[in-house]
């Protein structure tokens, strides 16, 4: 039987810091479900399909990593694919509280499935998307904290605004 793990999130967009985990991941297990979130409270600066697509074209690299969207609860993915385990990646202590937090309720919601926490690597430590979309939005340079696709994403997001 082939272990599923999830790394769920918004990837509004998907940074370098999110490929390092899904990488990171892809060597720890055989199969890893990237799950694009709706998300539609937080105002997402791509739609669900646009952000869907940027995961897809930045792990092409990875043969054991599928990409789907979802709204709703992720608990109710997580019965739907058989996952095992949630992979979730926390750069500091307030990101810990909160994760702590979510792996309760998820491990509740799904009768016991674990969360696994990863840190950061050193180099993507400070990175988040909401800095991303910030730094472009002021047309700042945001090619070395993204995957190229991403990158030129941004570029063309922001030259039609």
């Amino acid at each position: 039987m082939q272990t599923t793990v999830i790394y769920p999130g918004t990837f509004d967009p998907i940074t370098n810091g999110h490929l390092d985990i899904i990488e990171r991941s892809a060597l720890l297990f055989p199969h890893i479900i990237v799950a694009v979130a709706a998300s539609p409270s937080k105002k997402p600066l791509f739609a669900l399909e646009e952000r869907i697509a940027l995961v897809q074209q930045s792990v092409v690299h990875l043969p054991t990593v599928e990409v789907i969207g979802f709204s709703g609860l992720l608990a109710d993915v997580i019965r739907q694919y058989q996952v095992k385990a949630i992979i979730r990646g926390v750069r500091a202590v307030a990101d810990f509280e909160y994760e702590l937090q979510l792996s309760h309720l998820n491990r509740l919601l799904t009768s016991g499935v674990e969360s696994l926490f990863f840190p950061p690597s050193d180099r993507w430590s400070y990175v988040s998307s909401t800095m991303i979309r910030e730094i472009s939005l002021h047309g700042g340079d945001t090619q070395a904290l993204v995957p190229a696709v991403v990158y030129q994403a941004l570029t063309a997001k922001h030259k039609r605004s």
